[in-house]
């Protein structure tokens, strides 16, 4: 569902989105062959750096940590005191989890950025169920990465078939930052732009 504002489409800001991240831990990282880790994860920390230059909700889920590994530290000490939800139910769905669910709800906003390991399982199901309950949702496809190529492939196409609309982590931080008036776009260059693809801060005005 695309939300649409006085009759216009509503772009995704620093004030109407969340960013939720799903299961970047060590062996969940182990198990990706469909893509280049190091690509995967520099986008997911990327577009967790630029959500909190802007200040950005995010909310941090992660599956059997006592397993698989605590939530990567390239995320999580950007949020010095932010939670890292472990999930008490085993369910591969992170909004199936109520604390995890509870803090988005809080969040009060409708637009959501969901990514995570792997793309078939934890961040497919977590962005169908925001679709299932009225939210726009947005894949951060660049961040994920699943067992196969396949499994990452058809995850993909089952969520655009059920409406979630694919974004990538450039695009994503231009379109959160809006323009290059924006007060905080020196440090979203030298942070988030100069550390991922086609370094687009070199060309700013």
């Amino acid at each position: 569902m695309v939300i649409v504002k006085d009759g216009k489409l509503e772009l995704l800001t620093d004030k109407n989105s969340t960013l939720v991240l799903v299961d970047y831990q060590p062996a969940m990282f182990a198990g990706v062959a469909s893509g280049d880790k190091a690509l995967i994860r520099a986008a997911a920390t990327c577009a967790a750096k630029a959500a909190a230059i802007l200040d950005i909700p995010v909310v941090l889920s992660a599956i059997g940590p006592q397993r698989n590994g605590e939530f990567i530290a390239d995320i999580t000490r950007l949020f010095p005191g932010k939670e890292v939800y472990a999930r008490a139910v085993p369910s591969f769905d992170a909004f199936e989890d109520d604390p995890t669910y509870t803090a988005f709800k809080k969040t009060g906003r409708k637009k959501v950025v969901v990514s995570g390991l792997w793309t078939s399982m934890c961040f497919a199901y977590t962005a169908l169920h925001a679709i299932r309950d009225g939210y726009e949702v947005y894949g951060l496809m660049d961040a994920a990465g699943d067992s196969t190529h396949d499994a990452h492939k058809y995850g993909i196409k089952r969520m655009l078939q059920a409406g979630v609309i694919p974004i990538t982590v450039e695009s994503l931080v231009s379109e959160w930052m809006h323009d290059w008036g924006n007060p905080k776009s020196g440090e979203l260059v030298k942070e988030v732009y100069s550390k991922y693809g086609a370094q687009i801060g070199l060309g700013m005005p």
